[in-house]
């Protein structure tokens, strides 16, 4: 069965806000083409990332905020760039192949490699969805709503407007939830936190002198894991398909998803300084329990309208995250069975794509109605687990994005390549600090910033070591793509991939898969210890 039978690959690019003809890829001149371009191109990086500022991480940036004021927030601005690489390569891969990530990594890595990226991604995906209610349920308890027709109204609402049959009428609910967000800039002047402190913490690297190394550490990886996480990958490139975005509108795209990662940095950015702001000087400082207790935090110190305020935005968050959550496990799954899946498709045309869709969020709502679920214990693992297990989706996202047969002349630049093996080995390392912290627990923060000096030394030797041999390996085996570079626009917008049926079966050498193996076992321990670790946090 071919990509276009099963997606509807061909067709009009129709957006929230415009049309473009599927014979159209001329040149744009002028500020009006452009607009119009850009109106229809808008909505896979805007609902990617700010879908991102969801309920986890509401918690999570909260969680920073009244624990460690603003401290924290420069981690904020070191992930500008990660974000942007990353999606940025989902983006390319989604536009030239027309093929989502799932099957992608199916058909290029083989069944085992392929059913652990899934395995992964639902497992995660369902813990996430189920935060999403979580936040549901704890914004509509300080809006006064009964909780059970609260959630089921909630879930029926998140049904609905995915299963339209229509992508227009889908992208312009996500695109009204993207800019009712904004509801944390009068949130934000009402709490009023210093400013000055709010610039020097965003841009002046600290440690928080309160807490142990090992709970900032966790943090940290939980800050990450929200940030950037692993179904962003997935939804993003699988949307950008099922929109039918060619690499000849990839810039539009890119200004797009930066546009996104604006929002979704400027939204972390404001949740923890309102939290930092409404615990100044309380006795709760330290002590986070969830986000319901920031907002009575909030309401006690500016009233009412402070509360609803910051309930509004935490109910928002977690629908636009609840629906982008679920079509990404929905795309993935449906896409690697090669059933169809698309959001042009009505109901009874895609049957397990959008039976997969309301699946998920029923199980999900019906979970956070049950008495004793752990809710705040299950957010901060969510998030948590997400940043321990994304450097494996992001070796696949490196490896595809070489991928000759795929990319063609689109594939990574060597400077791509260099930040993206940097990207992973921080990652690694930090995941590699936790699990140190979880086996030793009386680790000393001294042991901690040791570890932290000595591995980031030694995985920047390893990545520039990789970088060399992966040099030597192109002069060796020659340039048999033409750099993009070399290729006018319109023959490098007409490269699109060929049908995947069409590619030779890529070879990985016995090293490759050793070096995969070694880092799927240890990922899986490192998830392992993480519940442990968090587990042993709440129980304390």
């Amino acid at each position: 069965m071919s990509n276009t039978s099963i997606n509807h690959a061909d067709g009009d690019i129709r957006g929230a806000f415009g049309t473009i003809r599927a014979d159209d890829s001329s040149a744009r001149h002028g500020w009006r083409r452009h607009g119009q371009a850009m109106l229809a191109i808008i909505g896979p990086g805007l609902i990617t990332m700010v879908g991102d500022n969801d309920a986890g991480g509401f918690s999570i940036y909260a969680q920073a905020g009244q624990n460690y004021g603003t401290a924290l927030l420069w981690t904020l601005l070191l992930l500008v760039p990660v974000l942007y690489v990353n999606q940025e390569m989902v983006l390319r891969l989604g536009a030239v192949s027309g093929v989502g990530h799932a099957r992608l990594i199916l058909a290029r890595f083989g069944k085992f490699w392929g059913a652990f990226s899934i395995i992964d991604l639902f497992a995660l995906n369902a813990l996430t969805l189920l935060t999403e209610f979580i936040g549901i349920a704890m914004a509509l308890q300080v809006l006064g709503v009964p909780k059970i027709a609260g959630v089921a109204c909630a879930a029926a609402l998140i049904m609905l407007a995915v299963a339209s049959g229509d992508l227009r009428r889908f992208e312009r609910f996500a695109l009204l939830l993207v800019f009712l967000s904004l509801l944390l800039v009068p949130l934000f002047v009402l709490i009023h936190p210093p400013l000055g402190q709010v610039a020097r913490d965003l841009t002046l690297p600290g440690w928080p002198q309160s807490g142990h190394s090992a709970e900032v550490l966790l943090l940290v990886i939980g800050i990450v894991g929200t940030t950037i996480a692993p179904w962003q990958l997935f939804f993003q490139q699988s949307y950008v398909v099922d929109k039918r975005i060619t690499p000849a509108f990839l810039g539009y795209a890119r200004a797009d998803l930066w546009l996104g990662i604006a929002l979704v940095c400027g939204g972390a950015v404001a949740i923890m300084a309102i939290t930092a702001g409404a615990f100044a000087d309380s006795a709760a400082i330290g002590h986070f329990v969830d986000c319901s207790g920031v907002a009575n935090a909030i309401g006690a110190r500016q009233g009412r309208l402070g509360e609803v305020l910051f309930a509004v935005t935490l109910l928002d968050a977690s629908l636009i995250g609840a629906c982008a959550v679920s079509l990404s496990t929905a795309y993935a799954l449906t896409d690697m069975l090669q059933l169809r899946h698309s959001l042009y498709r009505k109901p009874a045309e895609a049957r397990t794509f959008y039976g997969v869709h309301f699946l998920l969020v029923g199980a999900a709502a019906l979970l956070v109605l049950l008495p004793g679920t752990p809710l705040g214990l299950l957010t901060n693992t969510v998030q948590t687990l997400a940043g321990v297990l994304l450097p494996s989706a992001t070796v696949f996202l490196l490896l595809l994005c070489n991928d000759k047969a795929v990319l063609g002349p689109w594939v990574n630049t060597r400077g791509a390549n260099l930040f993206a093996g940097l990207i992973i080995m921080a990652l690694l390392l930090l995941s590699l600090i936790l699990t140190a912290s979880v086996l030793w627990p009386d680790l000393s923060d001294r042991a901690i910033r040791a570890l932290l000096g000595y591995g980031s030394a030694l995985g920047l030797a390893a990545v520039l070591a990789a970088y060399v041999l992966h040099l030597r390996k192109e002069v060796r085996d020659g340039f048999r793509i033409v750099p993009r570079t070399r290729l006018n626009r319109r023959a490098l917008c007409a490269w699109r991939m060929p049908p995947l049926e069409q590619l030779a079966a890529p070879v990985l050498s016995t090293s490759s898969q050793m070096w995969m193996g070694v880092l799927r076992a240890y990922l899986l321990l490192a998830a392992v210890l993480v519940v442990a670790k968090v587990a042993e946090l709440a129980l304390a």
